[in-house]
């Protein structure tokens, strides 16, 4: 992958959300109604508030719900979010 965002943005390879039923019964991604909301820090940009936040890549984090635009690059789907649609970093 090689995508670099601009300014105070950030690309985020969502965390896949497979559900499992009661039955034992795996439900993908495109069943599931719920949009994640923690992903993976992909890349940075070089903006000085993004680089306030003390993200970098590998971080975990969690972002607003309906944040960003998605991306599809090499059948992976990504999205680049503004650095005030990262709420909180996972350690």
């Amino acid at each position: 992958m090689n995508i670099k965002p601009l300014g105070d943005r950030a690309v985020l390879k969502p965390a896949t959300s497979e559900q499992t039923t009661p039955s034992g019964i795996v439900l993908p991604d495109s069943v599931n109604q719920e949009t994640p909301e923690q992903a993976e820090v992909v890349a940075i940009g070089d903006g000085e508030k993004i680089k306030k936040l003390g993200v970098k890549a590998g971080d975990i984090v969690v972002f607003s719900k309906y944040a960003g635009s998605e991306v599809t690059i090499d059948d992976v789907e990504y999205k680049v979010v503004s650095h005030d649609d990262i709420l909180a970093l996972i350690k």
